[in-house]
């Protein structure tokens, strides 16, 4: 809800990391790429303790990051801006100079990262989005626990962390953060 509204700002277009894990599976078997595939092969996984799902997202993270940094270099070679959003997105990526051979120029690649650590608020998003599931306690502390553990390694290499409420101001502290 954020990444479109400093799209328009930017007059870039936005690309979503969700995307790019959808066409990687769909060009992939889970055997040539089971990391990849690990929620469609072991749905149940789901259901693990908290700090096991965060780690097998962060390695989902790892996998896909060749394809997320060839994207960018992409961009970079073309000189056309973009405003890549999506959970799949690693702090050290984001922070790196060198995307697949090409060199960003300084203050060419930002990032942030927003989070929301309110697991009562990540329910109630949960059940705006996806009411047909019910209520998701579990995923919501999740969620959490993931951006807290991208919070930590974003702070870590010197990239902002926006907090997601006060709703009305995070596009503008995103926009400060960017900045």
């Amino acid at each position: 809800r954020l990444a479109y509204p400093l799209a328009q700002r930017l007059g870039a277009p936005v690309v979503e990391i969700d995307d790019i894990v959808e066409a990687v599976q769909a060009m992939t078997t889970p055997d040539q790429q089971p990391v990849l595939h690990h929620w469609t092969t072991h749905p149940e996984d789901a259901d693990l303790p908290v700090e096991r799902v965060v780690e097998l997202q962060l390695a989902i993270c790892a996998a896909v990051r060749p394809a997320v940094e060839a994207v960018i270099a992409n961009h970079l070679r073309t000189r056309v801006p973009v405003v890549i959003e999506g959970d799949y997105l690693l702090p050290a990526l984001a922070a790196q100079r060198t995307f697949a051979g090409v060199e960003a120029r300084p203050g060419e690649v930002r990032a942030a990262f927003v989070r929301e650590s309110d697991v009562d608020q990540l329910v109630r998003n949960y059940q705006d989005r996806e009411p047909e599931d019910g209520p998701q306690p579990h995923r919501a502390r999740v969620s959490a626990h993931y951006g807290d553990a991208l919070a930590l390694r974003a702070t870590a290499l010197g990239l902002p962390v926006i907090d997601a409420r006060p709703w009305p101001t995070a596009g503008e502290r995103l926009a400060a953060g960017l900045a």
